[in-house]
């Protein structure tokens, strides 16, 4: 397994290590529990170093990323990002990503740490004259930083003005004594936050300076289990649970980032506009249990009659709510909020309603 540069670090904070995406990262420190409320209502360090990094530069280069890319990237302008997907010809997800634009010609992709050879096969695949790529995956390191107190810690140690950083844009600045870091308002967790990117040989620098700035606001180490429930309470979607190469983004409530413009020469353009127009016969939706249990990935959604609609792709018992909740595919019809409808739980069928996503709303 592959480690990241904050390995040493999370030894020694007593981390419980687990196989992930072929790295050996934390699932955990102190309790999913506490790790999730201390980003909630607080400010959490999360090592996202796994992630990938692809650039894609030259004169063609938005024209590539309009082909490959479910979003309009024509809409970006220098120093702001975008969340998309990339269509793969059948009417599935490749993968979910965020796009960055530097300048007229540059683009850096923030792709999922599972599907990094994937993606890169599948850009280098559609590649075109006047487009550049590279992986720069091995040798970025990314650490994200949430929580409604996140502003707080990292301002007391860069001269860039946060507040006049908004959501969804990024800059380049110093952080503690590394120049050159890029600092994004982005992140996946709904509490406002930033994710850092740069050289992985600056990593421990730059964990330790953020660690010792934290210390009055009490900020906590995050494993990828809180990373996971905190996403899930904001209903966004995982890769490989909610959103595969089997689900297409108009199924998936992501008809938002899929653009079908005149201009855009999408993948899939044709099937996608087919699915607006027509509807599809399953759409992913947020549900919330009556019944008191916890529902699982892969467990079934049953209609008042016993008959099987759909199948649960994340779910957890909230953290914030101190209830269970989920996200799951059914068949059009029972996605209405108000529906209710049964999980399958060891051998019980459990009453839960369909309700509007996101779960928690807590971020201005």
């Amino acid at each position: 397994m592959k480690r990241t540069v904050f390995h040493p670090r999370h030894k020694s904070l007593g981390a419980r290590m687990v196989s992930f995406a072929g790295y050996e990262m934390p699932l955990e420190y102190t309790g999913i529990n506490e790790e999730h409320l201390a980003v909630r209502r607080g400010v959490g360090l999360f090592d996202v170093s796994h992630m990938g990094e692809i650039w894609i530069r030259g004169r063609n280069a938005l024209a590539f990323l309009q082909r490959v890319s479910s979003n309009d990237a024509s809409a970006l302008v220098p120093g702001k990002a975008q969340y998309s997907c990339l269509p793969n010809g059948r009417g599935g997800i490749v993968d979910d990503l965020i796009v960055h634009q530097y300048d007229e010609s540059t683009f850096l992709l923030v792709v999922n740490a599972s599907n990094i050879e994937k993606d890169w096969a599948w850009l280098v695949s559609h590649q075109m004259p006047g487009v550049e790529l590279e992986n720069r995956s091995d040798c970025t390191a990314q650490l994200a930083l949430q929580g409604p107190l996140s502003k707080a810690v990292l301002q007391k140690i860069t001269p860039v003005n946060l507040s006049s950083l908004h959501s969804f844009h990024f800059t380049e600045g110093q952080v503690g004594e590394v120049s050159g870091v890029m600092i994004a308002a982005t992140g996946y967790t709904g509490a406002g936050g930033y994710e850092l990117y740069f050289d992985e040989r600056k990593g421990l620098a730059i964990w330790d300076r953020i660690m010792d700035a934290g210390k009055e606001w009490d900020l906590k180490p995050i494993g990828l289990a809180a990373r996971d429930t905190l996403r899930l309470e904001m209903g966004y979607c995982l890769y490989g649970n909610d959103i595969d190469d089997t689900t297409s983004p108009i199924e998936a409530g992501l008809g938002w980032i899929t653009k079908l413009t005149e201009t855009k020469d999408l993948i899939d353009k044709q099937i996608l506009m087919d699915q607006k127009v027509n509807g599809v016969s399953r759409k992913l939706v947020g549900f919330k249990m009556i019944d008191r249990g916890i529902p699982r990935h892969l467990y079934e959604i049953y209609d008042d009659k016993g008959g099987k609609i759909g199948t649960v792709t994340s779910g957890t018992m909230s953290p914030s709510l101190k209830e269970g909740i989920g996200m799951g595919y059914v068949k059009t019809g029972w996605d209405e909020p108000g529906k209710i409808v049964f999980i399958g739980i060891r051998n019980h069928m459990l009453k839960a309603e369909v309700v509007r996503l996101p779960f928690i709303r807590n971020h201005e």
